[in-house]
C-alpha cells in the first residue's frame, strides 16, 4: 500500500505560525529596515559629508569609572573645559569626567527628580532633563559649585506623550540654529526640536517653539533612543539606541547616512556594549560612550592614507 506524501496538517499549521512569529519579531525589532539600509550602503556608500560612523574603531573598551556606586546616564562634551559631563539618577549627581574616563568633579543635584540627560549649551551653562516630569532644567556651573538646586533654575515642562518611565532620555544642542534636540525614549519614540529654551537673550520676549519631524522619526530603524549628539561641522544628528545596540547618523533632512554597531566583533569590540546610555563627540571627532554599569568607551576614526 502506497503512503501519501502530504505534510500533516499540524506540521503545516505550526510552520505557518512560526513564520508569522518570525516576521512579526523582525518587524518589531526593525530588522528588515536595518538589513535594507545595510544592503543599500553596499552599492551606494555615504558621501564625503557623512561622519562615517562605520569607520570608527574602539580605543578604550569597557573601562570601569572608578568611584561610582550609581549608574551613569547620558554624556556631553564641554569644549571650554575640554572634559565630559554625565549624570546619575538614583543619588542624583552631575559628574565631570576627563577624556580618559576619570572623575574630576561631583556636584549634587537637588530637586531634579530623575535626571537622565545633560547637554552643554555654552560656557558654564548646561541643560539637564528630568525624565519622570519631562522637565528641561537650565543650570549654571561655577568653579566652586558643590550643589545645584532645581528650584533656583530656569526650567520648562513639555508634558507631551506622557508614558511613565519612557520620557526624555537624550539631549543635543545646535548652537548655530539655537535648537535643543530632545529624545523621547519610546512609546512613541520621538525627537523634539525646542527653540527658545534656554532663554539666551533677556532683551527679547520669552517664546518657546516645539516641533518634531514624524518622517525622520519613522525612518529611524531602532527600537529606542538613549542619547543624541549634534555635529556642528556637518549639521548631522547622531542617535544612540541601547536596545538596537546601534548609533545612527541622520543628515539635515533626517535620512540615515551611516551606522555604528555596538555588538561584539564590530568596530573592534571584544564584547558587546551591555547597556549604552550616552554618547558625545569632541572637537577632533573622537566619540565617547558610557554604558551601564559605569563603563567608559572611546572610539576614533583611523587617519585616512
Amino acid at each position: 500500500m502506497r503512503r501519501l506524501a502530504r505534510p500533516k496538517p499540524l506540521i503545516l499549521i505550526l510552520s505557518v505560525i512560526a513564520l508569522i512569529v518570525l516576521v512579526a519579531l523582525g518587524q518589531y525589532l526593525r530588522l528588515f529596515e536595518r538589513a535594507w539600509f545595510n544592503l543599500h550602503t553596499l552599492w551606494q556608500p555615504a558621501g564625503e559629508h557623512s561622519i562615517g560612523l562605520d569607520h570608527y574603531r574602539v580605543v578604550i573598551e569597557a573601562q570601569v569609572i572608578d568611584g561610582l556606586d550609581d549608574d551613569v546616564s547620558a554624556l556631553t562634551y564641554d569644549p571650554v573645559r575640554k572634559s565630559l559631563f554625565t549624570v546619575t539618577n538614583k543619588n542624583a549627581e552631575l559628574i565631570e569626567l576627563s577624556l580618559d574616563g576619570k572623575i574630576l568633579r561631583r556636584i549634587s543635584l537637588i530637586g531634579f527628580g530623575d535626571p537622565e540627560a545633560v547637554e552643554f549649551i555654552s560656557a558654564d551653562t548646561y541643560v539637564v532633563t528630568d525624565e519622570s516630569q519631562q522637565r528641561l532644567i537650565k543650570i549654571h556651573l561655577e568653579k566652586d559649585t558643590t550643589f545645584l538646586d532645581a528650584a533656583d533654575a530656569e526650567q520648562m515642562t513639555l508634558g507631551v506623550h506622557m508614558s511613565g518611565n519612557k520620557g526624555f532620555e537624550g539631549l543635543a544642542y545646535d548652537s548655530v540654529g539655537k535648537r535643543l534636540f530632545v529624545a523621547k525614549e519610546r512609546d512613541p519614540m520621538l525627537i523634539y526640536e525646542v527653540q527658545g529654551f534656554p532663554h539666551y537673550n533677556p532683551e527679547k520676549s520669552y517664546a518657546v517653539h516645539v516641533v518634531n519631524n514624524p518622517k525622520r522619526d519613522a525612518g529611524m530603524f531602532v527600537r529606542d533612543l538613549s542619547s543624541l549628539q549634534y555635529d556642528e561641522r556637518s549639521g548631522h544628528l547622531m542617535a544612540l539606541s541601547d536596545e538596537s545596540r546601534l548609533i545612527m547618523e541622520l543628515d539635515v533632512d533626517g535620512r540615515p547616512l551611516s551606522t555604528m554597531s555596538l555588538n561584539k566583533g564590530r568596530q573592534g569590540l571584544q564584547k558587546t556594549v551591555p547597556q549604552a546610555e550616552g554618547i558625545a563627540m569632541d572637537d577632533d571627532g573622537t566619540l565617547y560612550l558610557v554604558s551601564e554599569p559605569n563603563l567608559f568607551y572611546t572610539f576614533k576614526k583611523p587617519a585616512q592614507p
